[in-house]
């Protein structure tokens, strides 16, 4: 029932705006295409910040930094660190290999989500490594890429309290997701 619902809100919703919009009497087309060009040109202002930033994530992704920066951990975590490749803190676990994709989340959703791909493939999509990274890609935000669109969308250059709000609170997300990860596995 709801399925069937479901596919015909939208095109309700669209009928509604038509509709309403000939009922006052405005030219809905040409309110349209007003909306359309102005779309563009958000889309063209923002084009250059979001090249940018996918060229700059993928040339991350590929350099091949997210082994040096689980190397350096593992070294830097020795004492705490499992032969399975887990820092242990108390009783919760934390895969090595998670690292990677709390640090590129804060760049890029799809990036992201082909690491967490990867952790599936190596470790299995209900392990401790795939899960946790799951549930972190659900209670977190790609900071940086919704800072430059919606900031650069409307003009906005200084983010004051906004970046540090959201690493704040990406920072909850991925505390939530080890605690959440080890509770269920």
């Amino acid at each position: 029932m709801v399925v069937a619902i479901s596919d015909f809100i939208l095109p309700a919703i669209i009928f509604y705006v038509i509709a309403t919009g000939v009922i006052n009497k405005v030219n809905v087309y040409e309110v349209f295409l007003e909306g359309v060009k102005e779309g563009f040109d958000i889309v063209v202002r923002i084009l250059p910040t979001l090249v940018a930033l996918l060229v700059s994530t993928g040339v991350f992704r590929a350099s091949g930094i997210f082994d040096t920066i689980e190397e350096g951990i593992g070294i830097l975590l020795k004492s705490h660190l499992t032969n399975e490749g887990y820092i242990m803190m108390g009783d919760f676990a934390l895969p090595l290999s998670v690292i990677p994709v709390f640090i590129i989340r804060i760049f890029s959703s799809s990036a992201a989500t082909g690491l967490l791909l990867d952790l599936f493939k190596e470790f299995g999509a209900e392990s401790l490594a795939g899960v946790m990274a799951a549930i972190s890609l659900s209670c977190t935000e790609a900071v940086l890429y919704c800072l430059s669109v919606y900031f650069g969308a409307v003009g906005i250059t200084k983010v004051r309290w906004t970046l540090k709000g959201a690493l704040i609170a990406t920072f909850a997300g991925i505390l939530a997701s080890v605690a959440l990860a080890n509770l269920w596995v």
